[in-house]
């Protein structure tokens, strides 16, 4: 094989398509819950504790992603309330954090990708520092 043709292959190989549909914000979500309900930290916190109704939740956060992401407007709702009774603190944020961001880079590549792990990050910031105040969390 040509360096050329092993360059194309590994471009190929490497290049991912930005979030630009329902579908892909769809993945996004789908793909993230899915590491979400196997990881050791986050998993008794929304299974065990807040006992989430999958089915619901997942159409919500459809709707939350695709209007940060997509512009649309279907998302109606305040989600920090529901955060405050979970027995969560900053590492819970952390790990939130890094499995959102780890699925971006999994599946996508691009300015809107960029965008949503910069939101990520920022959502969980603030959640974060909204419950600190409340003297439930550490310093993230």
């Amino acid at each position: 094989m040509q360096t050329t043709d092993r360059l194309v292959f590994i471009t190929m190989l490497n290049s991912r398509p930005d979030i630009a549909t329902e579908a892909d914000v769809r993945l996004l979500v789908d793909t993230f819950y899915a590491k979400v309900n196997h990881d050791a930290l986050l998993d008794p916190v929304f299974n065990g504790f807040a006992h989430v109704d999958w089915p619901r939740h997942l159409p919500r956060m459809y709707d939350f992603w695709s209007g940060l992401l997509l512009g649309t407007a279907r998302y109606q709702g305040r989600p920090f309330p529901k955060h405050i009774p979970l027995p969560i603190d900053a590492t819970h944020f952390q790990r939130w954090v890094a499995l959102f961001q780890a699925t971006v880079d999994e599946l996508f590549a691009g300015p809107t990708a960029a965008e949503a792990k910069l939101r990520g990050q920022a959502i969980a910031q603030v959640f974060e520092a909204r419950l600190r105040e409340r003297g439930s969390l550490s310093i993230l």
